[in-house]
């Protein structure tokens, strides 16, 4: 059953991802323009592609689980730490609570055994 939570936890925290990085090719533009405002170089969606997209994948497929949860945990905690911070908009703080609520889901990914929730278990 561990390993089946494992896997369900792998694909269910990479579709977010991998739905973000279509979604920032198909709105390219609207997305760069986003980040520019926000005081993110737009040259670098390339690269936030690259990662969701891709990190998201290797998610799916579990390969280099450890790694790129942890690169994906500290991408999504900058990205709440840039793009979320308006807490007085009720809707940018709910967004700054998905991403950490993500983040942690990430770790537990990068370290399912001792550090992981279950202290009952042990």
């Amino acid at each position: 059953m561990d390993k089946l939570a494992l896997i369900a936890s792998r694909v269910l925290l990479a579709q977010l991802f991998i739905i973000s990085g279509f979604g920032k090719i198909t709105g390219y533009a609207g997305t760069q323009g986003y980040m520019q405002a926000m005081g993110v170089p737009g040259a670098l969606l390339p690269l936030v592609i690259l990662v969701e997209l891709g990190g998201g994948l290797l998610l799916v497929a579990g390969l280099f689980t450890r790694w790129v949860a942890l690169a994906l945990a500290g991408f999504t905690l900058v990205s709440a730490l840039i793009f979320h911070t308006h807490f007085a908009d009720q809707i940018q703080m709910i967004m700054f609570m998905k991403n950490l609520s993500i983040t942690g889901g990430l770790l537990l990914l990068a370290f399912p055994g001792a550090l992981g929730a279950a202290k009952s278990a042990r």
